[in-house]
């Protein structure tokens, strides 16, 4: 089994409105890649919230008392708080500098996947970055289902599309690209039933397919200045089928955690 990725390159810096899908494809004309059946393509969340239009200007927001005593506990900007409450079912727990809520998408993240980092460009004519944060995508799974259809009818090429972030884990260090939305690959992959080398049957074994993939495209897509957010991915060792969001997330009655 050979699995390869490969960063697209000269994606412009994104701006609401953009059409994701020619951008995309011209990416892959420049960095010499024919699309072909069964290819995934894995695209950062940053750019899907801009071309939606998910940047919020903090001078429009005016913070609750509830944002404001958290703002204190956690010495964050009250007006921040306010947009994770917002985004936010609950928050699960908190402290100095993190907030970690449940996503109104359904998964636990740090400060609702809000980001200052790699906002720009801003709206025309204004000029404070700081001013100015990127929510996540309302609905990732109908976002990657779009951008699938339209590049499906200007190649004619049956693909994969998944929309990934950067997300902290409870007991290890370190972020890792998680799964957000996807459309046309599925998200988990139940091996229960299946034999091993020795015959034994699985009992437990549901492979989070979607989150490895996201993890293995995080690595060649980077987290900060390489101006890479979309990446190519060919050789997935499993059949294309529809999958979603919520197939990954764990149901709140089965948490023996929170």
């Amino acid at each position: 089994m050979s699995l390869t990725l490969t960063s697209l390159q000269h994606i412009p810096l994104i701006r609401h409105g953009d059409n994701l899908a020619d951008i995309l494809l011209n990416s892959l004309r420049e960095t010499n890649m024919e699309l072909q059946d069964n290819d995934i393509l894995v695209i950062a969340q940053k750019i899907i919230s801009k071309a939606e239009g998910r940047m919020v200007s903090l001078a429009g927001v005016e913070p609750s008392q509830r944002a404001r005593e958290l703002g204190l506990q956690t010495e964050k900007d009250p007006r921040l708080v306010e947009l994770m409450l917002r985004e936010s079912n609950e928050v699960v727990r908190f402290r100095k500098g993190v907030i970690v809520v449940e996503h109104k998408l359904g998964f636990i993240c740090a400060n609702a996947g809000i980001d200052h980092s790699n906002v720009a460009p801003l709206p025309e004519g204004l000029a404070v970055m700081d001013d100015w944060v990127l929510l996540l995508p309302e609905n990732p799974d109908a976002s990657a289902k779009k951008l699938r259809e339209e590049i499906n009818k200007k190649t004619g090429k049956t693909i994969g599309v998944m929309i990934i972030d950067s997300h902290g884990r409870a007991w290890r260090n370190g972020t890792v690209g998680i799964c957000i939305g996807l459309s046309g690959i599925p998200a988990v992959v139940d091996e229960r039933g299946w034999k091993d080398l020795f015959g034994y049957t699985l009992k437990a074994t549901i492979v989070g397919v979607a989150d490895e993939l996201a993890a293995a495209a995080s690595l060649v897509m980077g987290q900060a200045a390489e101006g890479t957010p979309a990446a190519h991915v060919r050789g997935f060792p499993y059949p294309l089928e529809e999958g979603s969001l919520q197939d990954l997330i764990r149901p709140k009655e089965m948490d023996m955690f929170r």
